[in-house]
C-alpha cells in the first residue's frame, strides 16, 4: 500500500540558526514527504516524544554548533529506550568526517555537511524506506520535483551551510558572513558596466565661457568732498579782570581796624 513518508526535522540544543533545515524540509515537501518542523531550541527529549506522537518514519537533526557528538547519541538512545529505535536517524550540520564515521559506527544514519545536495537527501531517505517497507509502499516522486534544476534546490542550502561553515560553526554570525559577500559580488559587475560605458563614449570639451562684465559701481564719496559747513561763532567777551591792589594798603587797613573786645562771659566759658 502506498503512502507517503513521514519526516521529524529537529533543531535540538542552543543552535539558533534554522535557515538550511527550512530549506531542507521544502524540499523533502516538495518531494511528496510529509515533513514535521519542531522549531529552534528543543530539547533531545522533545524531539523523541514528538517522534512518537506523529508516528514520523524518520527524525533528522540539524545541528550547526558543534554538539553533534552529544545530540545524535542521546536522541538515538531515546528512540531505543522508547521501542522505536527503528526509525532513521540522520541529519547534518558542520560535522567532520570522522566524527560521522564514529556516529555511523553507533547506529546513526548517513549525515550531510555543507554543499551536500538536497536530492541527495531525498534519493537517500527514499532508499532506506524502500528497504524497510519494500518497494511497493514507495509512493513515486512528484513530477514538478522531476522538473526542478538541482543548481536552484542546492543553491540556498550551500549558502548557508558555507556561511556557518566560514563563521567557524557559530550560527549566529551565519548571517553576518553571507551578506558581505553577496554585496562584493553584485557590486563588481556594476562598477564593470559603468567603467565600459565611460571609454566608449567620448570626452566633451569644456567650451570657456566669456567673462561676465561687471558694471561699474559708483565711487564712494571721500571724506574731503561735500563737508558740511559750519558757521564761524563770535567770540566771547572776556571780563576785564581788574588790577590787584598793592600789598601795603591792605596791611594798613587790617592795622587801622580796632580788636573785637572779649566779654566776660566767653572769658568765663574758655575758662
Amino acid at each position: 500500500m502506498l503512502r507517503k513518508i513521514r519526516v521529524l526535522v529537529g533543531k535540538p540544543g542552543l543552535d539558533g540558526h534554522d535557515r538550511g533545515a527550512k530549506v531542507v524540509a521544502a524540499a523533502l515537501r516538495d518531494a511528496g514527504m510529509e515533513v514535521i518542523y519542531t522549531g529552534l531550541h528543543q530539547t533531545s527529549e522533545q524531539i523523541v516524544e514528538a517522534a512518537i506522537q506523529e508516528d514520523v518514519d524518520v527524525v533528522a537533526l540539524s545541528i550547526l554548533s558543534g554538539a553533534h557528538m552529544t545530540q545524535f547519541p542521546e536522541v538515538h538512545e531515546l528512540l531505543r529506550s522508547r521501542g522505536v529505535g527503528d526509525k532513521l536517524l540522520t541529519g547534518g550540520g558542520i560535522i567532520p568526517a570522522d566524527d560521522m564515521k564514529a556516529l555511523a559506527d553507533q547506529g546513526v544514519g548517513r549525515l550531510f555537511g555543507p554543499g551536500a545536495s538536497t536530492r541527495d537527501i531525498v534519493h537517500y531517505i527514499r532508499e532506506w524506506f524502500s528497504d524497510r517497507h519494500g518497494a511497493d509502499a514507495l509512493a513515486p516522486l512528484p513530477e514538478s520535483f522531476g522538473r526542478m534544476p538541482s543548481a536552484e534546490m542546492t543553491s540556498m542550502a550551500d549558502a548557508t551551510h558555507r556561511a556557518a561553515h566560514l563563521s567557524g560553526g557559530r550560527p549566529e554570525r551565519a548571517d553576518v558572513v553571507a551578506k558581505p559577500v553577496a554585496k562584493r559580488a553584485a557590486a563588481k559587475p556594476r562598477k564593470a558596466k559603468a567603467a565600459k560605458n565611460s571609454a566608449a563614449k567620448p570626452a566633451k570639451k569644456r567650451v570657456a565661457k566669456p567673462a561676465k562684465k561687471r558694471a561699474a559701481k559708483p565711487a564712494k564719496r571721500s571724506a574731503a568732498k561735500s563737508a558740511p559747513k559750519r558757521s564761524a561763532k563770535p567770540a566771547k567777551k572776556t571780563a576785564v579782570k581788574r588790577a590787584p591792589k598793592p600789598a601795603k594798603k591792605r596791611a594798613a587797613r587790617r592795622a587801622a581796624k580796632p580788636a573785637p573786645k572779649r566779654t566776660p562771659k566767653r572769658a568765663a566759658k574758655r575758662r
